[in-house]
């Protein structure tokens, strides 16, 4: 409740609290001195040497101040000109030379001969070629050996093994990288090849290609897309191998000149084409069975080869026969008799008895009928003169 004077009318009240910057020893008389602190109204309290003693507000957010300062170090400035702030030294307290001048401007020289070595001078393996190139632009193109350019950042130099035949592989046995290719006969085959290129241009090789292998490699992918359409599946996989190699090499150069990547295609070189992991146990039964099927027609073809031989032989030999006969027919008939009676009785015992007498023989049938046991009857023949 608000307090009045005698005479009725409210009186104003007095707010006690201080405002951050409210003069020291202030209260909320607009910076009249209280009775109690003994200055006059109006006069502004008296500088004690201190900001917050001052007739000034008080910052609130700035630190106060003591009455000895820190030791403040040397500048960057003077670091370089006086060698830290300490006596007789250069830049982090190096010593002055003979002469009392400074080890720096050796040392900036020595630095300077220094990158101009490592940066001019370079060495080319014999497998390599270097690109110079000038603020970023071709310049020349360097050999094998000792080669001398500007120093950086005038001249850079990229080597590129321009002589050495590298290779690419494509497709991967794992399982969770194949190469799934369709075929004419709308077959999958999971393809594993090499691709074994060079570089014939390093100008062109360098400034052309941003990643020269992974676009080979989708060149490569292409273009075996491209020809495998062409092929069954057994095709690709047995006797148009070779095909497939070239004309999977022909339209890899072909994409890469209208490129000008500056790359030449070796080889192509197929190493697996196989069917999907899924399929291949299938795949191996029919390839087994495929080849059991081909195994025996080339073994009838083979004894109906050796039969036709036969007969053919045969036939020709009785042709000869026959044209014989028709010259001395008793001759023949009596010789055709011999060779037959040969032929028969030439490997059984025989005992040949002649009318009148008896001649003994050496008993060799014996002696062979012992030395053999399997017993075999003999043949008597009976001829007269």
């Amino acid at each position: 409740m608000m307090k009045k004077d005698d005479n009725g009318v409210p009186k104003p009240r007095h707010n006690d609290s201080k405002g951050p910057w409210d003069f020291p020893g202030s209260g909320s008389d607009g910076g009249k001195a209280s009775p109690k602190g003994g200055a006059k109204p109006g006069v502004e309290a008296p500088s004690t040497g201190d900001e917050a003693t001052q007739g000034r507000p008080v910052n609130p957010w700035e630190p106060p101040k003591s009455g000895t300062q820190k030791p403040r170090g040397p500048s960057l400035e003077e670091m370089f000109r006086g060698g830290g702030g300490k006596k007789g030294g250069g830049f982090g307290g190096l010593p002055q030379r003979a002469d009392g001048k400074s080890w720096w401007p050796l040392i900036l020289i020595a630095l300077a001969i220094l990158w101009v070595g490592w940066t001019s001078v370079h060495q080319i393996e014999r497998n390599e070629q270097g690109v110079v190139t000038l603020f970023g632009k071709y310049a020349r193109t360097v050999e094998p050996g000792i080669a001398l350019t500007l120093p950086a950042p005038f001249e850079s130099m990229q080597r590129v093994k321009s002589k050495a035949i590298q290779t690419l592989t494509i497709g991967s046995k794992v399982k969770a990288n194949d190469n799934l290719i369709l075929t004419k006969d709308q077959s999958l085959m999971d393809l594993t090849y090499d691709v074994r290129w060079s570089i014939k241009s390093p100008k062109l090789f360098v400034f052309q290609l941003d990643d020269p292998e992974k676009t080979i490699q989708e060149i490569a992918e292409s273009a075996m897309r491209a020809t495998l359409a062409n092929y069954d599946f057994n095709q690709a996989n047995g006797e148009a191998r070779g095909a497939i190699q070239q004309q999977v090499r022909t339209l890899m150069q072909q994409v890469l000149d209208e490129y000008k990547a500056g790359v030449f295609i070796q080889g192509i070189f197929l190493k697996a084409t196989d069917p999907p992991e899924e399929v291949k146990e299938a795949f191996r039964k029919v390839n087994a069975a495929q080849q059991q099927r081909e195994k025996y027609i080339n073994d009838a073809r083979a004894y109906a080869s050796s039969v036709t031989q036969l007969a053919q032989g045969e036939t020709t030999e009785f042709d000869k026969i026959y044209e014989q006969y028709r010259q001395a027919p008793e001759v023949t008939r009596r010789r055709l008799y011999y060779e037959t009676m040969e032929q028969v009785l030439g490997q059984v015992d025989k005992t040949i008895i002649e009318s009148g007498t008896v001649t003994p023989y050496l008993p060799l049938p014996e002696i062979r009928r012992r030395a053999n046991p399997q017993p075999e009857e003999p043949v008597t023949v009976t001829g007269s003169k």
